[in-house]
């Protein structure tokens, strides 16, 4: 069995260990531009040693953001700065990759260190999109219900975005179909209430986002991997749950798409979910067994060990990590496996007195 600093491949991209950095937001954005915040961020998190750095939820229009503060890749002009944290990123040895998103009927908020609530239009805040007129909780506006031309725009934009990242130099994309952002709400039967032929059935309410797979797949380079965050339950009877997402997954597997990254909840706030250690690796190990297709676990993972026996134990292929990575972005180098009195993975040379 793999270990945890083994190598990984998918498609053309070989990670150099199973370690993963999380996508995380970082409200750190002025018009959807990168700026030297991120390349700090993301660039250190490279220096410690993951094999992969994935870049937070990035808008793929404004109206797509969470916030006026995220990232985004919806202008041509993104593309500079990011192509230059995408090759400190391979520079250290590790693969940067990005996840794109769009918020629905979550946009359009502060940020969470001014309150997280919603944003009206005269606060600078936007209409946001849903598959169906329900707001995310009490105090959320009704989103707009998409018909068609919105579907289409939606298509492009994500194609678009795929483009840009690309031309940034990106060698991994992740789609956000998860925590209660657009893709995620047509999936749900608790957001999703629409009559047409993108609502009531399983096959009617995966309709659209396997069209935005479908759209991004096709202009994706073919070696390179493509992933997809997925939640695998919505944690509340008569939602989204592992059963739908294992069949899912196999129509994702069948779109060409590489891993499945496994977290869970979003469409239902304050609702009670069993948070422990670990706690959605059930997940992970339940897709890859069920479906034959990578995927990643997430979700309290800290220590060595525990992060080590998920991939002992063919839980999952990757280990992603968020909070842990905030705390040390050297996790990777101080964790390393030390063989013949080498350490891999290596500290960069600057570093290296460090570890002796």
């Amino acid at each position: 069995m793999a270990s945890l600093f083994d190598p990984f491949t998918l498609r053309g991209v070989t990670l150099r260990n199973r370690i993963g950095v999380s996508p995380m937001c970082q409200y750190s954005s002025l018009d959807g531009f990168a700026n030297d915040w991120h390349l700090v961020h993301l660039g250190s998190r490279a220096v410690g040693g993951a094999g992969l750095v994935v870049a937070e939820a990035t808008g793929v229009s404004p109206e797509g953001r969470i916030s006026p503060n995220d990232l985004g890749l919806y202008d041509d002009r993104h593309v500079e700065m990011l192509s230059r944290i995408t090759r400190f990123i391979a520079e250290q040895g590790a693969a940067p990759g990005i996840q794109l998103a769009h918020a629905g009927r979550k946009a359009s908020t502060r940020r969470p260190w001014e309150g997280g609530k919603p944003l009206s239009l005269s606060e600078g805040g936007w209409e946001p999109l849903g598959p169906s007129p329900i707001p995310f909780d009490a105090h959320s506006p009704t989103p707009r219900a998409m018909d068609t031309a919105d579907m289409e725009q939606v298509r492009q934009d994500f194609r678009r975005a795929a483009i840009r990242a690309f031309s940034a130099g990106f060698t991994w994309l992740e789609l956000h179909a998860a925590h209660g952002y657009l893709l995620h709400s047509f999936l749900s039967p608790i957001s999703n209430q629409r009559t047409d032929s993108y609502g009531g059935s399983f096959q009617n309410r995966v309709r659209f986002p396997l069209e935005v797979i479908r759209e991004v797949r096709g202009i994706w380079p073919q070696d390179k991997p493509l992933a997809v965050r997925l939640s695998c339950t919505d944690w509340v009877d008569g939602g989204w749950d592992i059963e739908q997402s294992v069949a899912f997954a196999s129509l994702l597997k069948d779109e060409g798409v590489d891993l499945v990254d496994c977290s869970s909840g979003g469409t239902v706030p304050q609702v009670r979910i069993p948070v422990s250690a670990g706690y959605q690796v059930p997940f992970s190990e339940r897709i890859k067994q069920d479906v034959a297709i990578a995927t990643s676990a997430v979700g309290l993972i800290a220590g060595p060990d525990q992060a080590g026996d998920i991939i002992l134990q063919g839980k999952a292929d990757l280990v992603f990590m968020a909070r842990e990575f905030l705390r040390d972005p050297y996790w990777p180098l101080r964790h390393a496996k030390v063989e013949n009195g080498k350490r891999n993975p290596a500290p960069p040379v600057q570093y290296a007195r460090a570890f002796i």
